[in-house]
């Protein structure tokens, strides 16, 4: 399994989006999405910007003090009540950001950094970290210019904050380190600032510390997967309404007074879903006469809504999460409105860490009733008149048996993924920082969980097809329909066996591009 959730619709360009302005309020997660994945441009508040002005002359006064003051005129972390001299500060902030730019591994997504960028830059325009204008200029002339930092992907312990990614980021604006330039090269950092006309940045007292105390890299991979996840939800609900039709089930337990017998909101949104998409459906009704002996179903299928919904509350938890987080002033110490420099704990990224990993949970269990239900198909004791593994000639052909195996493989790596991270605290800094959130591994987890169930519900989705091919000549529903003819574009119906792999990739990409839900709605339409 890809280390990389699988690519995502594209959109306009972003020449064709309308820039977002990035002032003292808060970012949505859609503004995240749009310029860390499709490059919309950033503009910033001149009010806000007014404002950083007004409370880095603050930080000046601070810095003229005698009286040490922590990030301005002190050593960090275990060195914090070591006093600076003036004459050294532009060294200790530099020193600062090349320490902690100590990151290895792969190579992490063009997006996460974009998001990471954006989200240190919002912090930065509250007027709460004491930076200079030209610092949040520089981070918005580099997202413009698709000058991205190249992170890695350990480093960071997510507390304080995400330290060694966002170090990363500040050292290309410092015009050190590499990054990536709009068309993809890898390059030294002065080489693209210099050919994007951005100056690089010289830090000054408290800058340093204000560029990687924050909780930007958990949280842009979070809302990245709040995006991503909520379709793939709407999407599960759609491949189980194939498996319920396909394997003759019944639908009268999606029922809508059933379901407010127990009135949880996601619960009664992927209900809904499912009776939209098997209304009217002629296979439904072929066996719905008092001879149907099928008011048991197996719980992959009468509970889908139970468990799909279960995963929607949880997301909906978790996008409260994430607007609180992303109205939040993240950084030590902080300004206050009324002038004062304080020391905090606001970097720890518990809340988000938590959110992250129970995402992790819910998707599991989602991908898991996916794969049981698509196994279902392929044994001939439980799929109700279909041939053994949906094979054409049964004994010279394996049908779609491997396709359930590889089903099988990712939803146990999903298992082990939803482990949580956040449990996991390990002490650094000579103790000092002797309890950390890992919610950045938390989010990395969640990054290759979510690509893992868009690929278990592709395989259900070709599974159901084929299923649902094999009923003919009974037809299905206008929805479910709707997307098997759209998988019939990519995927050629039952027949001999043939090279699965390219079959299962290209319902992946319909999966991951939204496409298996909206031609679901464009059908019956908008879902849930």
């Amino acid at each position: 399994m890809r280390t990389t959730p699988a690519p995502r619709l594209a959109g306009p360009e972003a020449s064709d989006r309308p820039a977002v302005t990035i002032g003292a309020g808060p970012l949505t997660v859609d503004d995240v999405v749009v310029v860390a994945r499709h490059d919309a441009p950033v503009e910033l508040d001149p009010a806000a910007l007014a404002a950083v002005d007004a409370s880095r002359a603050i930080v000046d006064g601070l810095a003229a003090d005698p009286v040490p003051h922590y990030g301005i005129s002190t050593g960090f972390g275990a060195l914090a009540t070591t006093f600076i001299p003036g004459d050294r500060r532009a060294q200790l902030q530099a020193s600062l950001v090349r320490s902690h730019a100590a990151g290895s591994g792969a190579e992490v997504e063009r997006e996460v950094v974009r998001a990471l960028v954006l989200l240190r830059l919002s912090t930065l325009m509250t007027g709460r970290t004491g930076v200079r204008p030209v610092v949040c200029e520089t981070y918005a002339a580099m997202l413009n210019a698709g000058v991205t930092p190249v992170v890695h992907e350990f480093g960071s312990l997510g507390c304080s904050g995400d330290l060694a990614p966002l170090a990363h980021v500040a050292l290309a604006a410092m015009g050190e380190g590499e990054v990536t330039d709009a068309t993809g090269e890898r390059l030294p950092a002065a080489s693209a600032l210099e050919a994007a006309g951005i100056a690089p940045l010289v830090l000054r007292e408290k800058e340093g510390l204000a560029l990687i105390n924050g909780t930007d890299g958990m949280l842009g991979m979070l809302a990245l997967a709040l995006h991503d996840l909520g379709a793939l939800l709407t999407t599960a609900d759609v491949a189980a309404a194939m498996s319920v039709e396909g394997l003759l089930g019944t639908d009268a337990v999606f029922a809508d007074d059933l379901q407010a017998l127990r009135p949880h909101p996601g619960q009664a949104a992927s209900a809904a879903n499912l009776r939209a998409m098997l209304a009217g459906s002629p296979i439904m009704e072929s066996h719905r006469g008092p001879e149907c002996t099928r008011v048991q179903d197996a719980y992959s299928l009468r509970c889908a809504p139970q468990v799909h919904g279960a995963a929607r509350d949880t997301l909906a938890h978790a996008a409260s999460v994430a607007r609180a987080e992303l109205a939040s002033a993240v950084d030590n110490p902080v300004l206050t409105p009324d002038g004062r420099v304080e020391s905090n704990g606001n970097f720890h990224g518990a809340p988000v860490a938590y959110v992250l990993d129970f995402l992790a949970i819910a998707v599991a269990d989602v991908a898991s009733m996916s794969e049981r239900r698509t196994d279902r198909f392929l044994d001939k004791a439980r799929n109700h008149g279909l041939p053994p593994f949906l094979a054409h000639e049964v004994g010279v052909d394996s049908g779609l048996m491997i396709a359930q195996y590889t089903a099988a493989g990712i939803v146990s790596e999903l298992k082990r993924l939803a482990a949580p991270a956040s449990v996991d605290s390990i002490p650094s800094s000579a103790m000092q920082e002797d309890h950390v959130s890992m919610g950045w591994a938390a989010a990395r987890k969640l990054r290759r969980a979510l690509d893992g169930l868009t690929r278990v519900l592709a395989i259900e989705v070709m599974t159901a097809t084929r299923g649902l091919a094999l009923r003919a000549p009974l037809r299905p529903a206008a929805g479910t329909g709707a997307v098997a003819t759209l998988v019939g574009g990519v995927v050629p119906g039952p027949g001999a066996d043939r090279f699965l792999a390219p079959e299962i990739d290209a319902v992946v990409g319909l999966v991951a591009g939204g496409e298996v839900v909206a031609a679901a709605g464009s059908a019956v339409g908008t879902l849930r």
